[in-house]
């Protein structure tokens, strides 16, 4: 506990100095609204007002000048851009740290920084919308992510394309709107794999293809063509299938959500393997006001079938049996609008023949500095055989810096 002091102090005395005037994302400044409008609780959670944005194509406008013109254009008057960045300080009780050995998370490892984007989207045209994110710690791809939604109205639900592609968000990122890890990066907490069922079995791989998408109030849908790569690689088609589902009804003061994805079909990797993608996901959640606290609650269910010599490999899981996990998640606004309480808890099969068993339990929280400034607290601890094997680490702590400005 005692070498937890000196980067909680980093992190407080960087939260001391952040800026709170001019910290808006782009999309924020599009639409002239708080962050707080399109998140529940805490981002990136997405509330009723961020599916709807979202679902048409980032192309809504608040006060914003527009610059209009013939054939169609539309475009916010100002280029709407903002950065994201994660700073994390991990560690875990791992005994097999040695001297020289400084990468080690039970030596605790401080991420400077553990994500740093930058991100510019949102309209160009009535019914055309985009989202570029670019790696500003000189990885490759320099695009991690970009999508370009045609989103139409069609007899009061939302349908259109919607050509993506993705560093290490999934083929979801075509189209999500729900916040159970269903696509990577829209999630409650830090945890994903303790999370979310879908992020342990490893749907979080890079991807490109092109969705088919439909929504309303009450559904969304989404079918895809794709294939695990990203951009600078064009050796493959994208002819893996992904099929999402899920229903999305009010019931007497709760925003419900309830969904299935299913991957199917072959294709060609980065590295012109060819695999099979099988899997599957079931998931729901609740969102709230539950004596005057906001609650959010989240089920996931996910497996990947095991990979049989002589076949083509499951690109979710070369183990030999199924990899499967159930997930159970709660986020309570202690001090709404300010303040949250997390846990979640994962039982869970990495599909191996032996030490298969993965469970895990995590608690913490979160606080918002500002409301795009916001300070998570995870701590993991994990069970099952998996554990029993000679220094595995049985507990992770994360403490992380996570801001968009």
């Amino acid at each position: 506990m005692k070498k937890l002091i000196y980067p909680l102090a980093i992190a407080l005395t960087t939260i001391a100095f952040s800026p709170t005037a001019s910290a808006i994302p782009g999309y924020s400044r599009q639409t002239n609204s708080a962050c707080s409008a399109c998140h529940f609780q805490s981002f990136p959670a997405l509330n009723a007002m961020g599916r709807s944005f979202k679902a048409g194509g980032y192309t809504m406008m608040g006060t914003q000048k527009k610059i209009e013109g013939k054939q169609g254009l539309s475009l916010p008057e100002n280029l709407n851009a903002g950065a994201v960045f994660k700073i994390r300080y991990q560690k875990t009780d791992d005994t097999s740290s040695v001297a020289n050995q400084p990468t080690n998370k039970g030596d605790g490892q401080l991420q400077m920084f553990d994500e740093l984007l930058l991100m510019v989207g949102g309209r160009v045209s009535e019914n055309i919308g985009v989202q570029l994110e670019l790696n500003l710690l000189g990885g490759n791809p320099l695009v991690e992510n970009f999508k370009m939604p045609f989103m139409f109205d069609v007899k009061g639900v939302k349908a259109g394309v919607i050509p993506f592609t993705t560093a290490g968000q999934g083929v979801a990122y075509g189209f999500e709107l729900l916040n159970t890890g269903a696509v990577r990066g829209q999630r409650i907490m830090e945890a994903r794999s303790t999370f979310s069922a879908q992020q342990y079995i490893g749907t979080g791989t890079s991807a490109e293809g092109v969705a088919l998408v439909a929504s309303n109030k009450q559904y969304f849908a989404n079918f895809s063509k794709w294939s695990p790569r990203t951009v600078g690689d064009t050796s493959g088609s994208p002819t893996a299938n992904y099929l999402r589902l899920a229903f999305t009804p009010t019931v007497e003061n709760m925003a419900l959500g309830v969904g299935l994805q299913s991957w199917s079909g072959n294709t060609t990797n980065a590295t012109a393997a060819y695999v099979k993608t099988d899997a599957f996901a079931l998931d729901a959640q609740a969102q709230g006001i539950v004596n005057d606290m906001p609650l959010g609650v989240y089920l996931t269910y996910a497996s990947a079938k095991g990979s049989n010599a002589g076949e083509p490999a499951n690109f979710f899981n070369a183990n030999p049996n199924s990899e499967k996990a159930i997930t159970i998640a709660g986020q309570l606004g202690v001090m709404p609008g300010k303040a949250t309480v997390l846990a979640a808890y994962r039982n869970g099969d990495t599909g191996g023949t032996a030490n298969n068993g993965d469970n895990a339990l995590m608690i913490g929280g979160t606080y918002l500095i500002v409301q795009n400034v916001q300070l998570q607290l995870n701590h993991e601890m994990y069970s099952g055989s998996k554990y029993d094997l000679p220094n595995a680490a049985k507990q992770q702590t994360t403490l992380m810096l996570f801001a968009a400005f």
